[in-house]
């Protein structure tokens, strides 16, 4: 009986069914000879190698990153609510870090929550691509599309995911997905926090350092001097109101005590006390008839109005001083006139001569009173100016401006006694010219000029009623005002920093890490058990790798050094692709039997010839097959035990 050990094959040299190690040939192939029979089988001659497990596919890595990323999705999602619900987060009023801009500090470090994050998971995802065609000949049956020629890194992730769907690698597709929306990260973190003002009210107290009562220096006429400069400066400068004055309405003008604001410094605060104030009205109004003017001869010129109560007035003038003049004087009604000139009605006058030498004046009749209240009054921590006046009730509480000598009376502010005292008398004098001069200034500042203001039927009014007004209010701040502190409630709203969440990107990013975090978990889970029977001993990729598991195959004699992709295909488009259980090789086999080709083959043949295979060994029949089999278990000594092996699992 003839053993199939001496069996030889025609064209072939002699066969050794069995290598040193128990290994068989493989005849897959009628195109090529592989050589993975004289590969030792793991194990059996030194100790087993170890599977290569890289760092990314450990079990804490493949679970924990995608549960990370649910769990900073949930967690921005509850940092969105807190933010909406409490107004933002608390911050430093200024940046604890100079060196930098607060707008960098929001774009810099949410960044640093999510780039670690989109790392490992693009990291994770080009492991899961990299052993993607090994995956597959674990299973078997491979196209060369997709194994040996599939390249999943050169695609890179954008790309993967429509080569992906083309093979129905399903876990490729959506870890390639999810790895393509770790790019938008990175912008979206950098602009979910924005730092916004937010007004804060808490309740206080402040320090008030005034209380009403006519100053005892009234006399000196320094009140009424410094408020008719600032009148003046005002109006020459375009100043707005000093701080604890208020003259919004031109009708009326608001005045408090001053009070102390906390020493904190916050960014457009303001402080709202329940305090005392006077509010002034300068009460001012046009002649029930138009202003006559009496040129006369020389230096004898007159100015005549009616006021609304009736009373004729006349205002002498020189009309050789100056082509425009201006002025105020005393307008008490015969009939109401006071013993005292400085509670009396006040008429301002205005003169000018015309180009063509015609003469026009205007005159305004003031008559201003005050009044005393209870009030909350609101003004800016920074600058001390009056935001906002409300009343609560009358002041009655008797003092020397309810009482005598003033006894609720308004002084006029700009007319005064005669006094010997020469620098009271130039105060009084300064008072009579400024403030006039104030109103005739801002009629010349006008967009339209002087005459345009001469010409409307109110011009020099609403100008009187502002820039006196404005006398008036700044003089009631030390001229009815004396020094005393008195503690007062008082109520903070501070424009303080918060920081806010912007709910658009963040529900976006928010969204991104939840979705890509439920899903990777699965996807991992799923990638590893795909995994559980593939060994490999070293990392793929390398040239090194590719050789040892390829070698042995045989297929490469079909391919040459300058074979290009589409020459590389139709060369293995008739192979199916595997792993070998034994040793881990990758194996090639023929989707289909071929018969026997006479015709030129090109270099294929040519490097077969080489090889010593000028002809192709013949197929053996089933009844030879099966006689093999049987000797194998009946006799050889390495088939009456399973191998085991760390590919045999």
């Amino acid at each position: 009986m003839t053993s199939i050990f001496s069996s030889t094959r025609v064209g072939s040299p002699p066969p050794t069914p069995y290598s040193a190690h128990g290994a068989r040939f493989s005849t897959s192939s009628k195109r090529y000879r592989e050589s993975t029979h004289l590969i030792p089988t793991p194990g059996t001659d030194k100790n087993r190698p170890k599977r290569y497990d890289p760092v990314y596919f450990w079990l804490p890595v493949v679970v924990g990153t995608p549960l990370m990323m649910l769990m900073l999705g949930i967690a921005l999602e509850i940092g969105i609510e807190i933010s909406s619900k409490n107004g933002g987060f608390a911050v430093p009023v200024q940046n604890v870090f100079s060196i930098v801009s607060t707008q960098f500090l929001l774009s810099f470090f949410p960044t640093l929550f999510v780039i670690p994050v989109g790392y490992v998971w693009r990291s994770l995802d080009w492991m899961v691509r990299m052993y993607q065609p090994y995956v597959v000949m674990v299973r078997g049956n491979a196209t060369a599309e997709e194994s040996v020629l599939l390249d999943y890194i050169a695609l890179g992730p954008g790309r993967s995911v429509f080569r992906a769907l083309k093979y129905n690698h399903r876990v490729v597709f959506w870890s390639s997905l999810l790895a393509v929306t770790t790019y938008i990260y990175q912008p979206l973190a950098g602009s979910i926090f924005q730092v916004q003002t937010r007004g804060r009210t808490s309740d206080s107290q402040a320090q008030s350092i005034q209380s009403l009562g006519l100053s005892p220096d009234v006399a000196e006429l320094n009140a009424f001097a410094a408020a008719a400069g600032y009148a003046q400066a005002a109006v020459f400068n375009r100043l707005g109101d000093p701080p604890f004055v208020n003259t919004a309405n031109t009708n009326t003008g608001w005045t408090t005590a001053q009070f102390v604001f906390s020493s904190d410094t916050y960014l457009n605060g303001s402080m709202t006390v329940n305090t005392t104030g006077i509010r002034t009205n300068s009460n001012c109004s046009n002649p029930i008839s138009p202003t006559a003017v009496n040129i006369g001869n020389g230096t004898n010129g007159t100015i005549t109005a009616t006021s609304l109560s009736g009373c004729n007035q006349t205002v002498p003038f020189n009309p050789q001083v100056a082509t425009q003049q201006y002025g105020v004087a005393s307008a008490p009604c015969p009939q109401t006139a006071s013993s005292n000139v400085t509670l009396d009605p006040v008429v301002f006058w205005f003169y000018q001569q015309k180009d063509d030498q015609s003469t026009e004046a205007k005159a305004v009749f003031c008559q201003p009173f005050m009044e005393l209240f209870y009030i909350k009054a609101s003004a800016d921590l920074a600058s001390g100016q009056l935001t906002g006046v409300s009343i609560v009730g009358d002041y009655v509480k008797d003092n020397n401006i309810t009482g005598p000598p003033l006894n609720n009376d308004t002084l006029n502010g700009v007319i005064f006694e005669n006094n010997t005292n020469p620098f009271i008398e130039a105060r009084a004098t300064g008072i009579k010219i400024g403030v006039p001069g104030a109103i005739f200034r801002n009629a010349s500042q006008q967009i339209n000029g002087l005459q345009s203001v001469f010409d409307l039927p109110n011009g020099f009014l609403d100008l009187t009623r502002k820039v006196y007004t404005m006398h008036l209010a700044v003089a009631a701040r030390s001229a009815y005002f004396v020094n005393e502190n008195t503690t007062l409630s008082a109520t903070e709203t501070q424009e303080v920093p918060r920081l806010y969440i912007d709910p658009f990107p963040a529900h976006i990013l928010a969204f991104f890490l939840f979705f890509s975090g439920f899903l990777g978990v699965f996807l991992q889970l799923i990638n590893r058990r795909q995994r559980r029977n593939l060994f490999l001993a070293a990392p793929p990729g390398t040239l090194a790798a590719a050789v040892s598991l390829t070698s042995r195959s045989g297929f490469g004699d079909l391919l040459l050094p300058y074979d290009n992709p589409e020459v590389m295909e139709k060369k293995l488009d008739a192979l199916r692709f595997r792993l070998d259980k034994r040793t881990g090789a990758v194996l090639a086999d023929d989707y289909e039997p071929t018969v026997e080709d006479t015709s030129f083959r090109g270099p294929d043949d040519a490097m077969m010839s080489l090889l010593g295979h000028a002809q192709h060994p013949a197929a053996q029949s089933s009844s030879e097959i099966a006689k093999e089999s049987a000797l194998e278990v009946a006799h050889h000594p390495l088939y009456n035990e399973p191998l085991r092996t760390p590919y045999d699992k």
